[in-house]
Order: C-alpha cells, then sequence, then structure tokens
C-alpha cells in the first residue's frame, strides 16, 4: 500500500512539473516585435544599407588616420603622410516609385578632417607636426529598385537592381573631375562622365555589370579634371580596404598633361594599383585636391571624390 501511496504522490509530482514545464515553454516562444521595415521607402533604405556593393564605399572613404602616398615635395610645408577621417553626420533617401520600379537618390553628409604629418624644415627626415584641416562633404548616389513581390512585407518586395557611382566633395568650383577612364585586366574599358548617371547591375540587366577583377591584377585608372591652377594638384587613389577597414592602401597619381582652358586647366593623371588577395567587395576611392590644400597650412580645403565599386574574386 505504502508503494502505491508513494507512486501516486510520484505521478502528481511529474503531472505538475509537466504543467509549470508547458507554461514556461509556451511563454518562451513568444517571438520579438519584428524589426522589418514597414514601409517601402524603409525597405529599400535597408535594402541599399546591407548591399555590400553599397556599404563597402565608406571603409575606404573613411582613411581613419594619416596614410603615406609616394614622394615628398619641398614647398611651404614638406608633408610625408597624408589622409582624412571622416564621420557620416545625416542621411537623406528620396525614392520616386513608378509601377513596378523604384528610382532612389541617397545622399550622405559627412563631417571630415583633412590630416598633414609634415615638418616646416626642409631637411628634415620624419615629420614634426600634424595639420589639421576640417570639411565638409556631401555624397550622392543613385539606386534603381525593381519590384519582385506583393506581400504585406516591403522588405522582401523588393531587389536591389543597379547603383550609381558614388560623387561628392567640398562643393568648389576650383576642383572638378570631368572624366575617369579604367582600364580593366582582359581589355574591357569604363569610360565615366557623370558618376551619378553611371550605373552598374547588380545581377541581370541592361546596365553594365558591377567590375569582377581577379586577386592581384592590375588596373590603370586615367583621371582628367578642371584645376583653377597651376601647380600640380594632389590627386590620390584609395582602395582595398574591407568592411572592417583592414588593408586600405593608397597610391598618389601622376600628372600627365596640363593645357590652359579658359580660366584654369584641363590635366590628365594616370594611376595603376594591383588588387590584393583577399575576395569580397570593394571601392577604389579617387580624391582630387588642389596643390596648396596639402603644401599650405592655412589654405582651406577643396577637394572633389568618385567613387568605382568592384569585386575581386576567388
Amino acid at each position: 500500500m505504502e508503494t502505491k501511496s508513494l507512486m501516486k504522490h510520484l505521478l502528481a509530482l511529474f503531472a505538475a512539473l509537466s504543467i509549470i514545464l508547458m507554461v514556461g515553454c509556451k511563454d518562451s516562444t513568444i517571438e520579438p516585435e519584428s524589426t522589418e521595415p514597414n514601409t517601402d521607402k524603409e525597405a529599400m533604405q535597408k535594402i541599399a544599407d546591407e548591399d555590400s556593393s553599397v556599404s563597402s564605399f565608406e571603409p575606404n572613404y573613411n582613411e581613419e588616420d594619416l596614410m603615406d602616398f609616394l614622394g615628398k615635395t619641398e614647398t611651404v610645408i614638406y608633408p610625408f603622410r597624408v589622409g582624412h577621417r571622416v564621420r557620416l553626420v545625416s542621411r537623406n533617401f528620396n525614392v520616386n516609385i513608378v509601377g513596378d520600379t523604384a528610382w532612389a537618390t541617397y545622399t550622405k553628409t559627412f563631417e571630415g578632417t583633412l590630416l598633414i604629418a609634415a615638418s616646416y624644415d626642409p631637411n628634415a627626415t620624419e615629420p614634426d607636426t600634424v595639420v589639421k584641416k576640417p570639411f565638409n562633404s556631401i555624397v550622392t548616389r543613385n539606386l534603381i529598385f525593381i519590384k519582385v513581390a506583393n506581400t504585406d512585407r516591403p522588405f522582401r518586395n523588393w531587389k536591389l537592381a543597379a547603383i550609381s557611382l558614388p560623387e561628392g566633395g567640398t562643393l568648389s568650383p576650383n576642383i572638378d573631375i570631368t572624366k575617369l577612364t579604367i582600364f580593366l585586366p582582359g581589355g574591357d574599358t569604363l569610360v565615366i562622365t557623370s558618376p551619378n548617371n553611371y550605373y552598374l547591375s547588380r545581377g541581370f540587366g541592361w546596365w553594365k555589370h558591377l567590375p569582377i577583377i581577379s586577386k592581384n591584377e592590375d588596373v590603370t585608372l586615367e583621371l582628367e579634371l578642371f584645376s583653377a591652377y597651376a601647380d600640380t594638384d594632389f590627386v590620390t587613389l584609395t582602395y582595398g580596404a574591407d568592411k572592417m577597414g583592414l588593408h586600405r592602401a593608397k597610391r598618389k597619381f601622376e600628372l600627365i598633361s596640363s593645357v590652359p582652358s579658359g580660366t584654369g586647366y584641363v590635366k590628365v593623371y594616370q594611376q595603376t594599383y594591383r588588387t590584393h588577395q583577399w575576395w569580397g567587395f570593394y571601392h577604389a576611392i579617387v580624391n582630387a585636391f588642389p596643390r596648396q590644400v596639402i603644401f599650405d597650412d592655412t589654405a582651406a580645403v577643396e577637394n572633389e571624390m568618385w567613387g568605382v565599386p568592384y569585386f575581386v574574386k576567388f
């Protein structure tokens, strides 16, 4: 009898524990509130922010610190290393939906500091001062989305179909990039005269495909610009940074020609860079500064920037 009574108590205890566990499990399966966007506009901005071909821009645009460049030129100050640090302060995403296609303009405003490690001594072999110059930069890029579904969840209804090249800077009329020619391995050539109107496909489409380059291959860039100044401008290429900012590299363009034109000069610069061994999405960022911005410690920052996304394959 005692054994039967003990069994009844154990069964009752097991039943009670089972109920408690079932209630606990039921409570724990409550799903958290969804973080998916509620509107088409919010969905498209999230898609753009998460797309690697778009998000790879900022790690290459923001050099974070001083960077080596080729050569040391004697002038008012004698720079050894130059870099710029930027901070995103605002973004504006505008979209126009026409049927199953959406056209978006993504504008980002950055606060920046140009950093110049230099010396006032023409015989110095190491920098002894860092000149810091503040600037503001506005960068724009256009995006095209296509509708792929008609669900009640906007994030699943749209796909990024094409991206334009980013363009920005301080909006100074004294330095203006007018043409960028890119000579890719294998003989393909890109000729760009208006970055925001030059689209690269993010899949199948009639736009030109995003450049896909093998590891350790050379890419040559030829840049044409208008400068209000006779002196050789400071034109650089920053590239190769992944989303963590690793493997960033910098090159200085060489002046090929300079011809007087109106109130300034039409100049052609050239540089070749080699892709590194890490695969993924990247941006090649071209920055053009008038010479005095780098070599005069009091000259205000004037700058124009163009960017080109590319993919390094396995």
